[in-house]
């Protein structure tokens, strides 16, 4: 276990998570807001987009009252991506994080809320993160608001930044600053 805040559990992912991931994401409705409904995976594609990684990401899965419900990742800032976010001359330690709740009946209930100001407390606290960041796409309000709730504030634009959905989407840049 990563670490545990009231009814949530965030843990290691492992291999028998893979049938989990493959079920969140061959739904439509997450597809919708996390890798895009023509973009669905089977078991095979989970293993090799999820458990081959040599990149320093950490995949946990996210579990409430006992339910496995979501996952959540976090990661530092490679060269490449503080330089496509404006970061290389930022000494700071930087991580980015990405998450989705894949059990629909779970959304609406600030459980994300819950999620990631434990996750962005954990990189800050155990981490010594500097910053969290991560980049929405623009259209996705529901998502911002959960973020800007959580403490993160819009940084600048990043245009067509994610190919979801058979096109290239503008995403916000949003940080959270560590006092």
């Amino acid at each position: 276990m990563l670490f545990q805040n009231n009814k949530l559990i965030v843990r290691q992912l492992e291999l028998k998570d893979n049938i989990l991931l493959a079920k969140w994401l061959s739904n439509p409705i997450v597809l919708k807001y996390y890798e895009g409904r023509d973009n669905p995976f089977n078991v095979e594609k989970v293993n090799m987009e999820f458990y081959n990684r040599l990149n320093g990401v950490t995949g946990c899965i996210v579990e409430y009252e006992g339910v496995e419900i979501g996952y959540i990742q976090f990661y530092e800032l490679d060269d490449a991506t503080r330089k496509a976010y404006d970061y290389v001359k930022i000494p700071e330690r930087v991580y980015g994080i990405d998450q989705f709740i894949g059990e629909v009946e779970y959304w609406n209930k600030g459980i994300g809320t819950l999620l990631v100001r434990s996750m962005v407390k954990f990189l800050c606290e155990k981490k010594q993160a500097d910053r969290v960041v991560m980049d929405p796409q623009t259209w996705n309000d529901r998502a911002i608001r959960c973020y800007e709730k959580c403490g993160f504030n819009k940084v600048k634009m990043l245009p067509k930044h994610e190919f979801h959905e058979g096109e290239h989407r503008d995403c916000w840049l949003i940080e959270y600053k560590h006092d």
